[in-house]
């Protein structure tokens, strides 16, 4: 773990007001999710805008959490915030993937705002989580099921049958959501807004449609879906009854002008990692290691092949007199539901050797977008 590198000063409201806006003005569009969906999956909400709905409380040391009964979140406001149910927006942090000093931490008083010593060791990531909150304001009480009061009110309508409209999204294609529940192999997403929910049990495919789960030339057709709600692993998905999909009434229409129309969710950004084992610049690893990479989408397998590099360092094979680098060959296996990539190597790696990393924008995503090129090092250890 690294140590702390300084102490931060306190910031007036101006700054933090500062400081949010400046993380709307530069995220992805707000996504409408829930506590436990931000708890379970912090590296992939990590740096972005969204909306969740919960109870809000003021501790007696000025500190402001979110709690839904069951998970609770620190926020980071910039004034008092009213007591009692409310929506907050705002720039969700899993501190632990941000270095200690990350620009967007210096105008905070680290040790009070978000409970980590600056003196201290940093935290891993998962460890320690903050809502940074632009807007608090008191939340209305749904008054019928749609997917965003489902998203952003998930125990209000567990095992209920409930009837919602979306615009389809295949699987996961515009990346709107973390995880697949993985209940069945038609499972597919639809959204509606900013909020997106998952519907199992049932193909996409009725009278007069049969949707691809797995390419974008389907994604915005509406559909209407009957069933169960479901929650799982920070998950939430519709459970549809027997012919409980069919073609939906876009949203637009049914508004008729009384108020603006949802605005389609913007395409989602390029697939990217979300972490990997290990983790960059780490030392001592063992000769023995596998890599561990985690995507933030769906990736075709196919196009792994030819764009997958690991390779000792040639300054240090220069450094040491040697006439040629050793190579580290490697296979590799994909676990789509997870999205997990290994790379297994054939034989032991060389001793207190750097290693390099690196996936290509060739590999791209199931709606073949590139992937965000990257790159990982390490130093592996004496056995």
């Amino acid at each position: 773990m690294r140590g702390g590198r300084g102490r931060w000063q306190a910031a007036g409201a101006a700054a933090l007001a500062a400081l949010a806006a400046a993380g709307a003005a530069q995220a992805p569009p707000r996504r409408a999710t829930n506590l436990a969906a931000l708890l379970a999956f912090p590296a992939f909400y990590h740096g972005r805008q969204v909306t969740i709905v919960g109870t809000v409380a003021t501790e007696d040391n000025g500190t402001i959490r979110v709690t839904d009964g069951l998970a609770s979140l620190r926020v980071v406001f910039r004034g008092g915030a009213p007591d009692g149910n409310a929506e907050i927006r705002g720039e969700f942090w899993d501190v632990g993937r941000m270095k200690p000093d990350d620009p967007r931490l210096a105008s905070l008083d680290i040790k009070r705002a978000l409970g980590v010593d600056p003196e201290g060791p940093w935290p891993r990531p998962g460890e320690v989580a903050a809502l940074v909150a632009s807007t608090i304001i008191p939340a209305a009480v749904p008054s019928a099921p749609s997917i965003r009061s489902i998203v952003l009110n998930p125990s209000r309508y567990l095992n209920q049958r409930v009837t919602v409209t979306g615009q389809y999204a295949g699987r996961n294609l515009l990346g709107d959501l973390p995880d697949a529940p993985a209940r069945s192999r038609w499972d597919f997403v639809i959204d509606s807004t900013d909020a997106a929910i998952w519907v199992s049990g049932a193909r996409p495919k009725g009278k007069g449609f049969d949707l691809a789960l797995d390419a974008r030339i389907d994604t915005g057709r509406w559909l209407e879906v009957t069933g169960i709600v479901r929650e799982g692993r920070g998950l939430q998905w519709i459970e549809a009854a027997v012919d409980g999909v069919r073609q939906g009434t876009p949203l637009v229409e049914q508004a008729e002008a009384t108020e603006e129309a949802p605005a389609r969710p913007a395409p989602a950004p390029p697939p990217e990692v979300l972490f990997s084992v290990p983790a960059q610049d780490e030392t001592d690893i063992p000769l023995n290691t596998s890599v561990r990479i985690q995507f933030s989408r769906d990736i075709d397998p196919a196009t792994f092949t030819g764009n997958i590099r690991a390779s000792y360092l040639e300054s240090e094979s220069i450094e040491r007199g040697e006439p040629t680098t050793p190579q580290a060959e490697f296979t590799t296996r994909y676990n789509a539901g997870t999205r997990v990539l290994e790379l297994v190597f054939s034989k032991p790696l060389e001793r207190f050797r750097t290693l390099r990393i690196e996936l290509t924008g060739g590999i791209r995503g199931t709606d073949e977008q590139p992937l965000k090129p990257w790159v990982l090092t390490f130093v592996l250890g004496a056995s």
